[in-house]
């Protein structure tokens, strides 16, 4: 059973060994080049753009890259204890913060939403359902929420962002 992807248990589900060393892997490289790509452009390493002096980028960028290694922190240490809970609050902050800042970066679509906008209700829906499941004591489906909205939430959206054309793709190889 330890080969399987995901370990359902009496508490609910637990990743692997090898799933927990795949989400480590992807979360340090996502929050590596996204790091690097910011560099990038603060060292004046890519051509001057339009779009680092908006501040809905400044204010989701400086969301996202914490929550992405806090987020994986919380998932994969201790539960329950006060460290938990606060640091987990933190990162249910960051990810609204981020959310909320999304909905204003629109220059890419001539003022519209783009498809990315589609993981912002995914943000507000899974984080309210987990809460209230965390405060019911339903801590089996809470901890399922936190690991979807990890992953469905941050990690693919962030993995999205770097496709070919997209800003974070320019920063990086431009």
């Amino acid at each position: 059973m330890a080969s399987n992807a995901i370990v359902r248990e009496a508490g609910g589900i637990d990743l692997s060994r090898i799933a927990k060393g795949v989400m480590f892997v992807a979360a340090g490289t996502l929050a590596g080049a996204t790091g690097l790509a910011v560099a990038r452009v603060l060292l004046g390493l890519t051509p001057a753009t339009y779009e680092i002096r908006q501040v809905a980028i400044l204010v989701h960028l400086v969301a996202v890259l914490p929550a992405i290694p806090l987020g994986l922190w919380v998932l994969l240490a201790r539960k329950g204890d006060a460290t938990h809970k606060l640091l987990g609050r933190i990162w249910a902050l960051l990810m609204v913060t981020a959310a909320v800042s999304a909905l204003f970066i629109r220059y890419l679509n001539h003022g519209q939403f783009s498809w990315l906008h589609l993981f912002v209700p995914v943000v507000f829906f899974t984080l309210y359902r987990a809460v209230r499941q965390a405060r019911a004591g339903q801590f089996a489906a809470h901890k399922r929420n936190m690991w979807r909205l990890y992953v469905l939430a941050l990690l693919l959206p962030g993995m999205f962002a770097f496709l070919p054309g997209r800003l974070l793709w320019q920063w990086l190889t431009v």
